[in-house]
């Protein structure tokens, strides 16, 4: 077996509608809608399915719980203009602009927290 990319991943949160407001100003990520109503991220060819917690679907993790998760995303746009863009929406930078080693290379990187204490690394291949 060889496995080629991530197609989705599952993130456990208070609450579904906010968080979906959340990622679509803080990183303009698209909410779409599927499988009887169920709420997910869009980026690329990429999605987040959101469980509600208390309610998630099965299977699941072991022990979903909000805020455990550690995510890094690329983007194109220069970390300066990331930066711009959280200060812009309130949003707290807890460190960055960073370099960091990324799955194919050096990065550099801003982290923060999302509404459900999730950190959240935003990063490119380009110097920022």
């Amino acid at each position: 077996m060889n496995v080629e990319a991530f197609d989705h991943i599952v993130l456990t949160v208070r609450n579904i509608d906010a968080t979906c407001a959340f990622y679509a100003r803080a990183l303009g990520m698209r909410v779409t809608t599927f499988g009887g109503g169920r709420k997910a991220l869009s980026f690329g060819a990429q999605k987040i399915n959101l469980h509600q917690y208390g309610q998630e679907l099965v299977p699941k993790a072991k022990e979903p719980t909000p805020g455990s998760a550690d995510l890094c995303f690329i983007t194109g746009v220069p970390v300066s203009k990331v930066i711009e863009h959280l200060n812009e929406n309130g949003i707290e930078i807890l460190e960055g602009p960073v370099q960091r080693t990324g799955a194919v290379g050096p990065i550099m990187s801003v982290y923060f927290r999302d509404i459900d204490g999730n950190l959240i690394e935003i990063s490119n291949y380009e110097s920022a």
